[in-house]
């Protein structure tokens, strides 16, 4: 079930070969909804689902496709497994699904997921492709958790919608950093997450 090469299907994208860290894809979206946890993973989640099964899709149909109509095929399998998770979020987590707003949609055309089902899912069976999804889905999700501790943490006080700050602090004069839930910061943010990832990694560095 995990060979050596399952197991890097799965394990390397969650650091070695991540997807926003190593890869530098799915930037767009690890920026715009990060300014707290909960619809950071939310989305993860939502990545994570719709990467895993594509994969599973794809690589089921691979020897089916045309090979000039591949593209069309893989953008309505992505879409449809959208819709799904997008009516699933109205329905039982509408709050949620209203501070992601259009960035589910847009998953359809998220870089990993096109990446993957090319590289990955066109050229393996269902077993390995899944586990590909779900790797490179959870490295995505790691990265927005991350993202999002620091900006919620630092920029509003919370973490979850929760004080996590006590008043004392804010007693003596200590005062939320607002410029941590703007877009730039996040970015500033995955900026020094990247930088400490490639100095811990002496293979990513370049000569």
């Amino acid at each position: 079930m995990l060979s050596k090469k399952n197991k890097e299907a799965l394990f390397n994208p969650l650091s070695k070969d991540n997807p926003i860290l190593v890869q530098i894809l799915g930037i767009c979206s690890s920026l715009a909804v990060t300014a707290s946890l909960e619809p950071a993973i939310v989305m993860g989640i939502s990545v994570i689902a719709v990467l895993a099964f594509s994969n599973v899709i794809i690589s089921f149909l691979r020897k089916t496709i045309p090979t000039n109509i591949r593209i069309i095929v893989q953008l309505v399998v992505i879409a449809a497994l959208v819709i799904i998770v997008q009516q699933i979020l109205v329905a039982y987590n509408y709050d949620v699904s209203k501070k992601l707003s259009v960035f589910i949609g847009l998953i359809i055309t998220n870089c990993i997921i096109m990446g993957r089902l090319e590289a990955f899912a066109m050229h393996n069976r269902p077993w390995p492709s899944f586990l590909d999804g779900v790797g490179n889905g959870l490295g995505y999700t790691i990265i927005l958790v991350i993202v999002a501790f620091f900006r919620e943490l630092l920029g509003s006080g919370t973490l979850f919608g929760f004080k996590v700050i006590p008043q004392w602090c804010y007693d003596h004069g200590y005062m939320d950093n607002g410029l941590m839930i703007l877009p730039p910061m996040a970015l500033i943010t995955l900026g020094c997450i990247i930088w400490y990832h490639r100095a811990h990694n002496k293979e990513l560095q370049e000569d």
